[in-house]
């Protein structure tokens, strides 16, 4: 039986996690623990939400550079109400997040879908946007721990299933609902096959009756939504937030995405492959940065050759199959 290429590409990911988990035991001691997986997966969780919403808008041919500010905005914003408000419902907290992230996404998708803009231009003018929406907003305040409520502060160590000195947190729990979610959106329904259509042939789709404008559209409102949700976790995990917040996130989103095996041409890839991108990537930082104490100018050149690579690989494979 002749597996898949997304198949494929997700083994040689796994292959590659493995490789890279006994490479950093033999270099740093007691690597291998508990302790190594408690705070890698949660911190794989929060990338893995958004780099599942940046494949619904790459596999249109389309790339959402704004998430990173949206990210920053939704937990700047979630946590100024909980700060002045601790009675807020937790359920309605994260409602307001990923709420606000869906209406910053339609943004986006309506510039992009309806008013057919590049997607590049699109959102590398709202990520400055947004960011400079919330300096304005902020008035150079920040968000501190000790004014949020006290449910907020525990949910990174809430745990669903704890065995000796493993723990399953409540955010990874999260993180694995989206995934399984959008995985069978994507897999079986038609909105997830249209998704595909539009990537691997914009013509065509359109000649087929396809309402390309409208799902372009809800991907990008898709992709906020979760990089709201992202910012909420984010908020958690963090506490103390800042203008700057999020900052970086729509570079490592990307890089999981393409390193994920989604073809950054649209078309192809999918959401297990983001996610086994995203802890591919998040392995790689927590190790070499916390760990090896590398600079984190030499961790954005490492995730820029990973971006390079997995795009040239791509774009090798696609021509084997014109050639085939």
């Amino acid at each position: 039986m002749r597996l898949r290429a997304e198949t494929r590409r997700e083994g040689v990911l796994l292959l590659l996690i493995v490789l890279v988990l006994f490479g950093f035991s033999l270099v740093i001691e007691n690597y291998l623990s508990a302790r190594l997986f408690n705070r890698v997966s949660a911190s794989v969780a929060i990338l893995a939400i958004l780099a599942i919403g940046q494949t619904l808008v790459v596999l249109t041919r389309n790339i959402d550079l704004s998430v990173g500010s949206i990210v920053g905005f939704t937990a700047y914003f979630v946590g100024q109400q909980l700060s002045l408000d601790n009675d807020i419902h937790p359920l309605v907290a994260v409602s307001m997040a990923v709420g606000l992230g869906a209406v910053l996404g339609a943004c986006n998708g309506v510039l992009v879908a309806y008013c057919r803009v590049p997607a590049i231009i699109v959102t590398l003018g709202t990520l400055a946007l947004f960011r400079t929406i919330l300096v304005e907003y902020s008035d150079a305040q920040t968000i501190l721990t000790v004014n949020l409520p006290q449910w907020l502060i525990d949910l990174p160590r809430l745990n669903v299933v704890s065995y000796e000195r493993l723990h399953l947190r409540v955010v990874v729990a999260v993180m694995l609902g989206v995934a399984v979610l959008f995985q069978l959106l994507l897999r079986y329904s038609s909105f997830g096959r249209r998704l595909y259509a539009i990537g691997s042939s914009p013509e065509a789709a359109r000649n087929a009756g396809f309402p390309t404008q409208r799902l372009v559209f809800i991907a990008f409102v898709l992709c906020g939504a979760l990089a709201g949700l992202t910012g909420f976790l984010f908020l958690a995990r963090f506490g103390n937030i800042t203008v700057v917040a999020g900052i970086g996130q729509e570079l490592k989103s990307v890089a999981a995405v393409v390193v994920g095996g989604i073809n950054i041409f649209g078309g192809s890839g999918s959401v297990l492959g983001a996610v086994l991108g995203a802890s591919l990537i998040d392995l790689l930082e927590n190790s070499l940065i916390r760990s090896l104490q590398i600079s984190e100018f030499l961790r954005d050149a490492l995730l820029g050759m990973l971006i390079l690579a997995a795009v040239a690989v791509d774009s090798v494979l696609m021509r084997r199959r014109r050639d085939r």
